[in-house]
């Protein structure tokens, strides 16, 4: 394909060391990783443990509390589910007002139980009061589940002051940091962090593969099962591991905990290049998310007068962005995201987000700026200035 891909906070393509490290386990290594009383099972067995210690090690956790899901969605549930089923006395949980669907609607599932869900507003740059959420608390609380970082905006939440608060009044605290893991931005010791979910495909890992991290050690994180089979994961996750996703997810994480730091700062250097070509040539674009606590691989903006599905179809050929989550494509409506933010404003239904990655070049870059600050204009019917995108 010869278009410049720039979604990365919808999927990454697998670097090709994971797809090496894959490769074994899909041809001769193939066996059953629960089957480790014969010789391709034991081999197996031994490749997840190694794959769960690498997931652990990048995120300051043992690997015994590292389970294997089917992706960061299943994650999330087991979390949200899981705890609400093992504390049934208390059947209070606070999340955010910006979270992926995936945290949103197994709370709304809870709240036609019964359950009472609060959710904490955000800012304009995307970011919690720390305030508001402290007001929130109770004593049936059981959970706080808020994002590490937003996949549309790329804000970051103060996750250590958030998880501090809940420290200090007992209560667990889940994250999802599916948008962070590129980058070796979580420590969960460090962060008093009791759950979080991850997700391979958005750190150069395959698709179809996510973990759940559940504290063992004070205070201990207590789930109860939402699927029910054969006892795999501690009888939390149950269904035979997939093996070859699993080394996969353990080398992706292997390589964030190496290289994500440079990858932050050559993604960060890229993102601000891009900022700055848009503030000099289309000086009126407004930029969402929190400035300065935000992810380094994203940039969202508005463009007054420029439809972002427009924009999308005139350069299909040529870019891949995205107008919105990638998780809800087939609804044609303004992101709960942007209306959290800004309401139902022309801002916020005018918002798209560029999203470079691991191996994007700077070449590509300034290529697909000048298509969309180009095309952007034609839209306008504002004919770009000589010496300007054209």
């Amino acid at each position: 394909m010869t278009s410049i891909y720039l979604d990365h906070n919808a999927t990454t393509p697998i670097d090709p060391r994971v797809r090496d490290a894959m490769r074994p386990y899909l041809e001769e290594l193939f066996g059953n990783p629960s089957s480790v009383e014969h010789e391709h099972g034991h081999a197996a067995s031994q490749a997840v443990n190694r794959a769960r210690e690498q997931v652990a090690n990048a995120i300051g956790a043992r690997a015994n509390e590292i389970l294997f899901t089917g992706s960061c969605t299943e994650a999330n549930n087991l979390a949200i589910l899981g705890v609400a089923r093992a504390h049934p006395e208390k059947r209070h949980i606070v999340t955010s007002a910006i979270e992926h669907p995936a945290i949103l609607e197994p709370c709304r599932a809870l709240e036609r139980d019964g359950w009472r869900i609060t959710i904490i507003a955000v800012d304009q740059n995307g970011r919690i009061d720390l305030d508001a959420l402290r007001s929130a608390l109770s004593a049936e609380t059981a959970l706080v589940s808020i994002m590490a970082a937003n996949n549309e905006v790329g804000t970051r939440q103060p996750i250590a002051e958030i998880g501090a608060l809940c420290a200090e009044r007992g209560i667990l605290f889940h994250c999802d940091a599916a948008q962070i893991s590129a980058y070796g931005l979580l420590n969960v010791e460090r962060d008093n962090v009791h759950l979080a979910s991850f997700s391979a495909h958005k750190a150069y890992g395959p698709k179809g593969i996510g973990a759940l991290y559940v504290r063992s050690r004070r205070p201990r994180a207590r789930l109860a099962p939402i699927l029910f089979g054969g006892g795999q994961e501690r009888g939390l996750r149950p269904g035979t591991l997939n093996t070859p996703a699993i080394i996969g997810m353990g080398e992706t994480f292997a390589i964030a905990t190496k290289e994500g730091p440079t990858d932050a700062a050559r993604l960060a250097a890229m993102t601000a290049r891009l900022r700055a070509r848009f503030e000099t040539e289309l000086p009126d674009a407004l930029f969402n998310g929190d400035p300065e606590h935000r992810i380094p691989n994203n940039l969202s903006l508005s463009i007054p007068g420029v439809e972002p599905l427009a924009l999308i179809r005139r350069l299909h050929e040529e870019i891949s962005f995205s107008a919105a989550s990638a998780c809800a494509t087939e609804k044609i409506e303004t992101s709960h995201v942007l209306l959290a933010m800004f309401g139902d404003t022309a801002r916020a239904r005018s918002a798209f987000r560029i999203s470079p990655g691991r191996f994007t070049t700077e070449a590509e870059c300034d290529q697909a700026t000048t298509l969309l600050i180009a095309e952007s204009l034609r839209l306008r019917g504002t004919i770009a200035p000589v010496g300007t995108a054209t």
